[in-house]
């Protein structure tokens, strides 16, 4: 629980300790805390299915990362690129929330510039600057969870773009900046 005094704890924790200026990951680590963090993914369009701990000892494990990069790879070429840890955090945080022991469904992880690029020329809401791009923005489903109640999970937790899609049954969580927008129709791809 975060109140003044423990706000001016973690402002002065961080000027002790030179985040200030810092990057993400350090924050996340700031705020997130040491303790291993795991997750769990189903890609709904390869199959396949990990399970890792990507974080540990107070650092992100390459080797976890490097998986994890592989298997949120554009599907549609094949072409890996970094997912920024960050978004994991956000996920690792979002499952916890949820108290679900269920792999997250993957719609969409990594994007080409190619792929995003077919995809925002069809007209079905996907962002030309897309973050996903950028290693930074993940589709998702929560087996067992209301796709509202992960929408309202994902908003709860303050960190990030959450987009609901009900029309095609997914979510959308980027480590954006905080904002939240809901589209009903969207194209047979299901993709945000």
């Amino acid at each position: 629980m975060i109140n003044r005094r423990n706000l001016i704890s973690l402002g002065s924790a961080a000027l002790s300790t030179g985040l200030v200026g810092a990057p993400a990951a350090a924050w996340s680590k700031a705020f997130v805390g040491h303790e291993p963090r795991a997750l769990a993914l189903h890609n709904l369009h390869t199959g396949e299915h990990i399970s890792v701990t990507y974080f540990q000892g107070g650092k992100y494990l390459h080797t976890a990362l490097s998986k994890v990069n592989h298997f949120l790879r554009d599907f549609r070429t094949g072409q890996v690129h970094q997912i920024q840890p960050g978004l994991l955090d956000v996920l690792h945080q979002l499952s916890a929330k949820l108290e679900t022991g269920q792999p997250f469904q993957v719609i969409s992880g990594y994007r080409s510039p190619k792929t995003n690029a077919r995809l925002a020329r069809s007209g079905s809401g996907v962002a030309h600057h897309s973050l996903h791009m950028q290693g930074k923005a993940i589709d998702i489903r929560a087996p067992g969870i209301e796709l509202s109640d992960l929408r309202d999970a994902a908003k709860g937790l303050g960190r990030g773009g959450v987009g609901y899609y009900p029309g095609s049954d997914f979510v959308h969580v980027d480590i954006g900046p905080v904002r939240h927008w809901e589209l009903e129709a969207h194209a047979d791809h299901g993709e945000g």
